[in-house]
């Protein structure tokens, strides 16, 4: 099939430089959206997108994402129907052609299934909806035998047509031959002196083509943004939706309406998540795990079991079965901790592997370190991974134990069994099962505070 994306309105109401089609529903831009549910169809697609305001910074995400389009431009704003007809090199008269909009984000796979289907007929399939306030939108005429005669535009409309609730959602998908011809023959001549994509209808009509309808599952599938108002409203629509979801397949969600999804987030059983958290790219959360309330995840996977409690932020990082996060904790990228790993409050890992049953339970930075199993690491331990202009590594072994407030200076390695005493700064290896201490001597002074003067 030929998809067209109309992506090419300046978006005024956004007072923003970024193209409309690029602010992003659920942290994808809704071009990016309208993109994905277009090409999960079945079958194999030609999509066209078409271009006009800010068209070389959509071009350029377009090229970043690694998305496989064609791109055509609009230089002037005449109308949908001058829109589409941009395309109209690119389409294979072959094929049916879907013609979408990039600022109607939240279309569904299975609705352009269903438009795709009556095309494939021979027909000229719209997409309707029936609104209880039709204000704005072109209004669907039927015919007294129900079939539909034409569309006409608000602007244009009489007070009679503007009472029908039935609207035109502006996608549909039509026989390219006949979309081709039809587009040479329109004309300017309404209210807004604009080639209207919809005048195809009364052309499909006049040549005896039959012209269908069906309608989305869902309303919000239909919705367009022209305003930031707008892209909060959908955000948190979507977002509701994303959350009914989880909650069908047996997650818990202690608010529904307090969760944000920016990306695919997958559960297995049982999974509860509290209130305000946010996940980012791709996330999953293995059977049994807890996610405490206000946690940041982006690119990481949870293992079984696994508990995160309030506050902390997981950052393309892996977390073990049964390992308990937080709060306060910061994963960074590269982290993979093994099974039953704690994590805790104000401890920051970074590029490191620990494995099964070690612990940092406070107020510490563990970088650029490989640590063993059942290794202790005392509050105040830091890994001196960085020498200002390259980073080393440290490397402590099985079942260490590191005193508090100790520096480990990088390249270093703390043997098995091996014991830091607290305030250690360690710039040797320490050899295993002994006792490492590096601190001065302590002394006691005779010494008289200094007394404030008195003025």
């Amino acid at each position: 099939m030929n998809i067209v994306i109309l992506a090419a309105g300046q978006g005024k109401r956004m007072r923003s430089s970024l193209p409309k089609v690029l602010h992003p529903i659920a942290g994808r831009p809704m071009l990016a959206h309208a993109i994905a549910s277009a090409e999960a169809m079945a079958g194999e697609h030609q999509t066209v997108v078409v271009l006009g305001h800010g068209g070389d910074l959509v071009k350029d995400y377009l090229e970043k994402s690694g998305v496989v389009t064609k791109t055509a431009y609009q230089l002037e704003q005449k109308g949908t129907g001058h829109a589409v007809l941009q395309a109209a090199d690119f389409l294979d008269d072959a094929k049916d052609t879907l013609i979408l909009y990039g600022d109607v984000p939240l279309i569904q796979t299975q609705t352009l299934e269903k438009l795709s289907k009556l095309a494939s007929t021979g027909a000229l399939a719209l997409l309707t909806q029936e609104m209880a306030d039709p204000t704005g939108y072109g209004r669907i005429v039927r015919n007294q035998d129900g079939g539909i005669q034409s569309i006409i535009e608000e602007k244009d409309a009489s007070p009679e047509v503007k009472l029908i609730k039935e609207i035109n959602t502006g996608l549909m998908a039509v026989p390219t031959a006949h979309l081709k011809r039809w587009l040479g023959a329109l004309s300017p001549n309404n209210a807004q002196g604009e080639y209207y994509l919809t005048d195809i209808i009364e052309m499909a009509v006049r040549e005896g083509v039959p012209v269908c309808s069906t309608a989305p599952e869902f309303g919000w599938e239909t919705v367009g943004v022209n305003s930031r108002a707008q892209l909060a409203e959908l955000e948190r629509t979507w977002q509701l939706e994303l959350a009914n979801r989880l909650l069908d397949l047996g997650v818990t969600l202690l608010d529904p309406a307090r969760i944000d999804i920016r990306g695919e987030l997958t559960c297995g059983q049982d999974v509860k998540i509290d209130v305000g958290c946010i996940f980012e790219g791709k996330v999953t959360l293995a059977d049994g795990v807890s996610v405490g309330p206000y946690c940041v995840v982006r690119d990481a996977h949870i293992e079984q079991g696994a508990v995160i409690n309030a506050y902390t932020h997981i950052d393309q990082a892996k977390v073990g079965a049964n390992s308990i996060i937080g709060p306060y904790a910061r994963l960074r990228p590269g982290t993979e901790l093994s099974e039953e790993v704690h994590i805790g409050n104000f401890v920051e890992v970074k590029n490191s592997q620990i494995a099964s049953q070690s612990k940092a339970n406070h107020l510490a930075y563990i970088g650029d370190a490989t640590i063993g199993k059942r290794v202790n690491v005392g509050a105040g331990t830091i890994t001196c991974n960085y020498d200002g202009v390259n980073k080393h590594r440290t490397v402590i072994e099985d079942e260490a134990f590191i005193g508090s407030d100790t520096q480990l200076v990088a390249p270093v390695t703390v043997g098995k069994g091996a014991t830091l005493g607290a305030g250690t700064t360690l710039t040797k290896d320490a050899p295993p099962d002994q006792l490492t201490v590096t601190r001065a001597k302590q002394v006691s002074l005779k010494w008289q505070r200094p007394v404030k003067k008195s003025k």
